[in-house]
């Protein structure tokens, strides 16, 4: 019999809140462990303290996500390549199984020219996985307004909701590049007017990381619990348990229009509580 499948929560789920919060609550709902965004506060940076966070709390880091958001660019150092060095380093540190990473930004040349290389190099060196995740192109509509109205309209036509211009090289898709393993965010996948399920296809067995959430293809990362837009997050999640994945799901939801902690952990028990359902084998 295949094991189940580990489901995390990742530390950015609970934003506003911190870094301990997220280990705290995923210990007390029955997460599987976390995944550990490396960004602004102090504590993800400090992998010492997050080890000691994990120990505390008894919740495993199952993946880190390297900081290579645009508001983490500072984080680590301004050098790219140092920073995904250093995020190996620290899964490796916290028994994690994977990396997250993004790939990278037109304006960062080097690190984009030899990007494929150090990831396979990074992979060559260590057993941890460096997944590269799919993104989204900044949209026109983004800009200039245009709205959830407007954006149905166009699907209904059968149109994209907005063109859009690749902040990423070669492209937001990670499979115009050349890796070993991938990750792919369910978010990401209606922001970009993507096809999830065609997408884990062409992933095949290089997918091992999922984030799970949802998005209705606004123009803006939407990170909805699952089963709130219009993903096909069910059947991705079936497709997995179908198979033989041995990676990791990830809810990476956004939960900052909570009014109380209350109404926080009902989101995060209802993410947790739909992984579980369509991830049964």
């Amino acid at each position: 019999m295949r094991p189940a499948i580990k489901v995390g929560l990742s530390t950015a789920s609970v934003y506003p809140l911190r870094t301990e919060a997220a280990f705290e609550i995923a210990a007390r709902l029955g997460y599987d462990g976390v995944e550990l965004m490396v960004w602004a506060e102090s504590v993800s940076q400090d992998i010492d303290a997050v080890e000691k966070l994990s120990a505390n709390y008894g919740v495993p880091v199952l993946s880190v996500h390297a900081p290579c958001l645009l508001i983490s660019q500072r984080v680590w150092g301004a050098n790219p390549i140092t920073k995904l060095e250093r995020s190996v380093c620290a899964a490796e540190q916290l028994g994690a199984q994977t990396v997250v990473v993004h790939p990278p930004f037109r304006w960062q040349r080097r690190y984009a020219e030899g990007f494929s290389e150090q990831v396979a190099e990074l992979e060559a060196g260590s057993d941890v996985m460096v997944a590269v995740e799919n993104m989204f192109p900044f949209r026109a509509d983004r800009f200039f307004g245009a709205g959830q109205t407007s954006i149905e309209r166009m699907r209904k036509r059968g149109g994209r909701p907005g063109p859009g211009i690749s902040a990423f090289a070669p492209s937001y898709d990670p499979l115009d590049g050349n890796h070993a393993h991938y990750t792919l965010d369910l978010s990401h996948t209606a922001t970009a007017g993507t096809d999830a399920v065609d997408m884990a296809r062409r992933m095949g067995d290089g997918l091992v990381h999922l984030h799970l959430a949802d998005g209705n293809g606004a123009s803006t990362d939407e990170h909805l619990v699952p089963g709130r837009g219009t993903q096909p997050v069910a059947q991705v999640c079936r497709m997995l348990a179908e198979s033989d994945f041995a990676g990791h799901v990830v809810l990476e939801v956004t939960t900052q229009t909570a009014r109380t902690n209350g109404e926080r952990e009902a989101l995060l028990t209802e993410s947790l509580q739909f992984a579980r359902k369509h991830l049964l084998r």
